[in-house]
C-alpha cells in the first residue's frame, strides 16, 4: 500500500512538473478583443504589379549538378525598390524584378495617374548572357551626382549594372571593368569613410566563378561546407566613389572573416554616434557579421565586433556569434534610447530547424565598439518578434503615424504538395565533409514544399509591450513566396504604402489605407542638387521628452529597398505644432549639426554647412 501511495506521489509530482514546464514554456497572448483593437487601426488596398510578357516560368535552369535540387537553387530573385525615380517629388516610382520572366522594370506605383508607360532595364549593348544570367535585385542611387536617382541593377552570373537616367531612359555602363561571374543577393550605398560621396557595398552568395545557371557546363558545383560555419561563399566587394559616375573597388576593405560567407542580407547604419555608418552583414550557414567603421576620408577600415554572452544566453543568440541564416537586416529604434536596434530576419517556423529571428536591441554606451564589443542584447523572444516562419526581408515602419513602429516579413521558401522538411532536417545533420557535394543533397524540385503554407506576419505592439501578429484579421495571411519589401509613402498622403516582391508569383504594392492615421512628418533630406543625404539623422523631439530617431537608408535589407525619405509618426501631435528637429550629417569637413522648428507635414530640406 505504501509503495503504491509513493508511486501516485512520483505520478502526481510528475505531471506537475510538466504543467509547470508547459506554463513557463508557452507564449504569452492577448485576448481577442485586443487584438482585433490592434487590427482595426490597418487596413490596407492590395493592388497587382503588372505581369511580364511572355510564358512564364517557376524554375530555373541550372547546373547539370544541381538539377536535382532546381527548386532550391531557384529560391531567389524577386526584388522591390520603391524611390522617386521621375523627379515628381513623390517616391511613387517601382524598381522590381520578376524571375519568372528574369525582367527588371520600371513603372509607377498602380493607381491614377499613369505617369508614363513601364520601362524595361535591359543591359544591351553590355555583355549578357540570358542563359546563364539572372537578375537578383534593383538599388536605387545617384550615381552620377546630377540631382536624379539612377539604378543598379545586381545579377547572379555578372558583375552589377548602373543604368543611369538619362532622360526618360536609362544608359547601362558597367560598374566595373573585370570579367567575373559573380551571384550577388545584397547591395547598398553609404558614405562609408565619410567624405561626402556615397559608396557601393556588394554582398555575394556562391563563390565568384561559380557556374550555377549554366546547364551546359560539366564542372562539378560546390554547395556550402557546412550549415553552420560555411565560410566558402562569395566574397563582399566594396566599391569606393572615385568620380561622378565612376567606382573603384578597394580589394582589401575587409579582412578575411568579414569579407568570407554566404550573403543574402546587409546594411548600413551609424550605431555608435559619429555618423560613420556600421555594416551588417546577414551570412546564411554562418555567423553574421557586425563591423565597427574606424575609416577616415579616402581611408576605409572596419573592425569585426560581437557581443557578449551571458551565462543563460544560447551562443547563436549573441550578435556576431550565430549559426542561423541571416536573410534580412533592418534597422530602427525599438526601445527609444535615440539608438537604432538591429531586426534580423532567419529560418523561425515552427519545428524547422528550431532557429530565431533576432532583434538586437542596444544595452551599454557606444563607446564598447572601440573595445571589440558590440552593446547589443537580443529580445526578439520577450517582444514576440522571435518566431514566425522561413523569412527573408524584414522591415520596422509606422504604419498607422502613432509613434510606434509595427514589423513585417517576407516569408515562404518552396510552395507545393510535398513536405521536403524531413529530407532537408537530414540534410542538416550531415557531415560538414560532405554537404559541399550536391550529390549528398536530397531532392528539392518543382512540387516539393519548405515552409510555403504560411502567411507574411504583421506584427503590432500591444498594450503589454509584445507584438502580435494580427495579418489574418488583416486579410494579409495569404501563403505567399515573398522576398522584398519596399516601403515609402508613395501618394504623400503620410501613410507609409509599401511593395511586396514575390518569388515566382505575382508582386504586389500595399496602399495604406489606415483609416484613423495619427500625424506625421515626412523629411526629404538633400544636397544643394537633390540628392538624398544617406546617413543623414533626423531627431525629432516631442512633448514630455520623447525623442524619435531615423536615418536616410541606402538600401538595407535582402531584395527589398526603402525609399530615401524619412518618416515619423507623431500620434496626436497638433497640425499647429512646432517640432524641434535636430538634423545631423557628415561631408568631407567634418560632422555638421543643425536644429530647426518644423510643423507636422511634408518637408523637403537642403543640408548645407549652415548653422553648424
Amino acid at each position: 500500500m505504501l509503495a503504491h501511495l509513493r508511486t501516485h506521489t512520483r505520478k502526481l509530482v510528475a505531471l506537475a512538473l510538466i504543467a509547470a514546464t508547459y506554463l513557463m514554456a508557452r507564449l504569452p497572448g492577448v485576448s481577442e478583443q485586443e487584438r482585433q483593437a490592434l487590427a482595426h487601426r490597418f487596413r490596407f488596398d492590395r493592388m497587382a504589379l503588372p505581369e511580364p510578357p511572355g510564358e512564364l516560368r517557376s524554375v530555373r535552369r541550372v547546373h547539370r549538378s544541381l538539377q536535382h535540387i532546381s527548386a532550391w537553387i531557384s529560391s531567389v530573385g524577386a526584388g522591390a525598390a520603391i524611390n522617386d525615380l521621375d523627379g515628381d517629388g513623390l517616391a511613387n516610382d517601382i524598381c522590381w524584378v520578376d524571375p519568372r520572366a528574369d525582367i527588371v522594370r520600371v513603372a509607377p506605383a498602380p493607381g491614377p495617374p499613369q505617369r508614363y508607360e513601364p520601362v524595361v532595364l535591359n543591359p544591351a549593348p553590355l555583355p549578357y548572357d540570358t542563359a546563364t544570367t539572372a537578375p537578383m535585385g534593383c538599388l536605387p542611387g545617384d550615381v552620377d551626382e546630377d540631382g536624379r536617382m539612377d539604378l543598379v541593377v545586381y545579377f547572379w552570373g555578372r558583375t552589377p549594372v548602373m543604368f543611369l537616367r538619362r532622360g526618360s531612359s536609362y544608359q547601362p555602363v558597367e560598374l566595373t571593368l573585370e570579367k567575373a561571374r559573380w551571384y550577388t543577393n545584397a547591395a547598398f550605398f553609404s558614405d562609408l569613410d565619410g567624405d561626402g560621396h556615397v559608396d557601393l557595398v556588394i554582398g555575394n552568395y556562391f563563390q565568384d566563378g561559380a557556374r550555377i545557371l549554366d546547364a551546359s557546363n560539366d564542372e562539378l558545383q560546390s554547395m556550402q561546407h557546412s550549415m553552420s560555419r560555411a565560410l566558402n561563399g562569395g566574397r563582399k566587394h566594396v566599391f569606393r566613389w572615385h568620380a561622378p559616375g565612376t567606382f573603384h573597388e578597394v580589394k582589401e576593405a575587409f579582412d578575411e572573416p568579414a569579407a568570407q560567407g554566404w550573403t543574402l542580407a546587409a546594411g548600413a547604419a551609424d550605431l555608435d554616434g559619429d555618423l560613420l555608418p556600421e555594416i551588417y552583414f546577414g551570412n546564411d550557414f554562418g555567423p553574421d557579421r557586425l563591423l565597427h567603421n574606424r575609416s577616415t576620408p579616402g581611408h576605409l577600415r572596419f573592425e569585426i565586433v560581437a557581443g557578449r554572452r551571458s551565462f543563460t544566453m544560447p551562443k547563436s543568440k549573441v550578435i556576431g556569434n550565430d549559426s542561423f541564416k541571416g536573410m534580412g537586416v533592418d534597422f530602427g529604434d525599438i526601445n527609444g534610447d535615440g539608438r537604432p536596434d538591429i531586426y534580423v530576419s532567419n529560418i523561425a517556423a515552427p519545428y524547422a530547424l528550431e532557429e530565431s529571428h533576432f532583434l538586437f536591441v542596444s544595452a551599454g554606451e557606444p563607446q564598447s565598439f572601440r573595445r571589440g564589443i558590440a552593446p547589443y542584447v537580443d529580445a526578439s523572444e520577450e517582444l514576440g518578434l522571435s518566431r514566425s516562419s522561413w523569412a527573408w526581408d524584414a522591415r520596422l515602419a509606422d504604419f498607422d503615424n502613432d509613434g510606434v513602429v509595427e514589423a513585417v516579413q517576407a516569408t515562404g521558401f518552396a510552395k507545393g504538395s510535398v513536405n521536403r522538411w524531413p529530407e532537408l532536417h537530414e540534410v542538416a545533420m550531415a557531415n560538414d565533409q560532405t554537404l559541399h557535394n550536391p550529390a549528398a543533397w536530397h531532392n528539392f524540385r518543382p512540387g516539393d514544399d519548405l515552409s510555403g503554407q504560411y502567411g507574411n506576419p504583421f506584427f503590432v505592439r500591444a498594450s503589454d509591450g509584445r507584438y502580435y501578429d494580427v495579418a489574418d484579421l488583416l486579410g494579409l495571411d495569404a501563403p505567399q513566396l515573398s522576398r522584398g519589401i519596399a516601403v515609402a509613402d508613395a501618394d504623400g498622403d503620410g501613410r507609409l504604402d509599401y511593395v511586396l516582391a514575390n518569388q515566382w508569383e505575382t508582386s504586389y504594392f500595399h496602399r495604406n489605407l489606415a483609416p484613423r492615421p495619427g500625424a506625421f512628418l515626412g523629411l526629404q533630406l538633400v544636397n544643394r542638387k537633390g540628392s538624398p543625404v544617406i546617413g543623414a539623422e533626423a531627431a525629432v523631439h516631442l512633448a514630455g521628452g520623447r525623442k524619435l530617431v531615423a536615418q536616410v537608408d541606402g538600401g538595407a535589407g535582402h531584395s527589398g529597398k526603402r525609399s530615401a525619405e524619412l518618416h515619423f509618426g507623431l500620434g496626436s501631435t497638433p497640425a499647429s505644432a512646432r517640432l524641434q528637429v535636430v538634423l545631423r550629417w557628415r561631408d568631407g569637413s567634418g560632422v555638421h549639426e543643425r536644429a530647426e522648428m518644423i510643423a507636422p507635414g511634408r518637408h523637403r530640406i537642403v543640408l548645407d554647412k549652415e548653422g553648424i
